[in-house]
């Protein structure tokens, strides 16, 4: 089984608990405006297999400690569904906890790939068909979909949501969210995260007109005040 990686954070710390081994998946159906990755759209040609890759996982095990793993990110990973499947059963026969970084838009296969999930990263592009449209040029169809499974199980979630300046960045908007995330089992953290224009320099390397090139980047003590407000409404 081969699958179409971008790249590997061997030490990564922002995208679940602990120290983990990010891997970065080629593959989007979406194409949301503030996409800081948009070299991994495509499924570029297979490049890895399971076993190459859990031999490179292995390698950093010792720093997991307690808290750490590995999560699985892109792009969408739940688009390399077979791969990531098998993937994740090396990963447990080694006792390896695993984290997915979704939107939830892949092709299906959810209720097989949770079986080897530890903690769901869900990211949140809109709370309505309309906005998520706007956002990503794709439905949300898919992505409910997914919650719709993944409220079948008891893993644990934290919400992600990018906030951006004149879009989001608003009080109004975090009743919305927090109405949303009630549909949503088993969440343990909300984590807003301040959007940046730093892939323009990525977008204009591969000839892609950058949408929100006249949009400042969020304020981030705004963004924090935002994040301890939505935290507090839910409670």
């Amino acid at each position: 089984m081969f699958g179409s990686i971008s790249k590997i954070e061997s030490m990564g710390l922002k995208d679940g608990p602990g120290i983990r081994t990010v891997i970065f998946l080629n593959g989007c159906k979406l194409r949301c405006k503030y996409c800081h990755n948009p070299e991994t759209w495509l499924k570029q040609e297979n490049n890895i297999s399971v076993n190459e890759l859990v031999e490179k996982i292995l390698r950093y095990k010792n720093y997991y400690g307690e808290d750490g793993g590995v999560t699985l990110s892109g792009g969408e990973p739940l688009l390399q569904i077979d791969f990531i499947i098998e993937l994740c059963k090396k990963l447990k026969e080694n006792n390896i906890n695993i984290a997915l970084d979704t939107s939830g838009t892949g092709i299906g296969k959810y209720d097989e790939i949770l079986k080897y999930i530890d903690l769901v990263l869900f990211d949140i592009k809109d709370t309505t068909p309309e906005g998520f449209k706007d956002l990503t040029g794709t439905s949300i169809e898919e992505s409910q979909k997914f919650i719709t499974i993944l409220n079948e199980t008891k893993i644990p979630v934290w919400i992600r949501q990018v906030i951006i300046p004149g879009y989001n960045d608003n009080y109004e908007y975090m009743h919305k969210l927090n109405d949303y995330i009630k549909e949503i089992r088993n969440v343990e953290k909300i984590e807003l995260l301040p959007y940046h224009n730093m892939a323009i320099s990525k977008y204009n390397d591969l000839n892609i007109d950058y949408p929100l090139l006249d949009t400042s980047n969020m304020d981030k003590l705004k963004c924090n005040e935002l994040e301890s407000y939505i935290n507090s409404i839910r409670k």
